[in-house]
């Protein structure tokens, strides 16, 4: 009949697109994961150092939160600057209180003009501490910041925290990532990717500890127990190299997508604001609230982060932007 024919070919089309959203290369890493390195121990304390900083010793940060939402800027400027950064401030006025985003940048040595940033949000959302969402994600930044002190990059890398992602800025004009793509796009930066870290401490091997917006869940792991790479379908290129490069540099779960921003999640951060201005942009998370029992809530506090397996990731990331940026180590 014609009826089961048209049918069919609907399930055939939807089954085609969304293989090709998840198509990724290599293999996610499966079974034991190896003992931690040295380093992946000195930077998994090294994040719970500055989790409990951020989401213990400050808690929630925010415009409602205004002196917090300052010390933690003033916290993030101090551990670049320790790791020998000079840092750029992005000042600007939202509801007549002066906010920030903070940026340092290790020029590249040949291509020095296209440019390889990765970023993260500082502020909490309210009634929250903030320590996944996004306390994780920044202590990764300062981690980077370290690591890539030693770096001389072919790319320019630029790691910036940003401030007021969270709702009621999230996707306006006062979100602090959408000021600072504009103001690259405005100047002409030729950035050729964006990585947002967000909400990255969250890990479970439990059966069902993973949920996804439908139709997800019919191909992607029940398990908890990876780091997502998530894109819209203008940046799957991006997404494919990045997810490549951890999985042959990384034995650590990993999953990818490159997927219409529409769908529920995919622009939940700031590589949205990227996107505005048609720069290539990728989502690192756990995933967050498809997880995350306390995402948005006032128990997400620091012990609830896995912090060996988060620095697991961040050790892959490093390789990650080394390879986007071109390696060159040990400057």
């Amino acid at each position: 009949m014609l009826w089961v024919a048209a049918v069919a070919a609907v399930v055939l089309a939807a089954s085609f697109w969304l293989n090709t959203m998840r198509d990724m290369p290599l293999k996610s890493h499966s079974g034991p994961l190896p003992p931690l390195t040295a380093e992946e121990k000195r930077i998994a304390a090294r994040l719970r150092e500055h989790v409990q900083v951020l989401a213990g010793d400050t808690g929630e940060r925010n415009m409602w939160h205004y002196e917090a939402l300052l010390s933690s800027a003033r916290y993030i400027r101090r551990r670049f600057e320790d790791a020998g950064h000079t840092v750029r401030v992005q000042e600007y006025t939202v509801r007549g209180k002066a906010v920030a985003n903070l940026e340092i940048e290790i020029r590249g040595r040949s291509l020095p003009d296209e440019h390889v940033i990765v970023g993260a949000h500082y502020d909490s959302v309210p009634g929250c501490p903030g320590a996944n969402d996004n306390a994780s994600g920044v202590a990764a930044l300062l981690e980077l910041a370290r690591l890539f002190s030693r770096h001389s990059p072919e790319r320019t890398v630029r790691l910036a925290a940003f401030v007021n992602e969270e709702p009621p800025f999230f996707q306006t004009d006062e979100m602090g990532s959408r000021v600072f793509a504009r103001a690259a796009r405005q100047r002409g930066d030729n950035i050729i990717a964006f990585l947002a870290l967000e909400t990255i401490g969250c890990y479970s091997d439990e059966p069902d500890s993973q949920s996804y917006p439908p139709p997800f869940g019919l191909m992607y792991p029940d398990r908890g127990n990876f780091i997502g790479f998530v894109g819209n379908t203008a940046s799957r290129s991006l997404v494919r190299r990045c997810v490549g490069s951890f999985r042959s540099h990384t034995a650590f779960p990993s999953e990818g997508i490159a997927a219409p921003g529409a769908v529920a999640g995919v622009g939940w951060s700031d590589h949205w604001a990227f996107w505005q201005e048609g720069y290539p942009g990728v989502m690192v998370t756990d995933t967050a609230l498809f997880r995350y029992a306390y995402y948005h809530d006032a128990h997400d506090t620091p012990d609830k982060i896995d912090y060996d397996r988060t620095a697991r990731v961040v050790a892959g990331l490093h390789r990650v932007v080394a390879d986007l940026a071109g390696d060159g180590e040990d400057r």
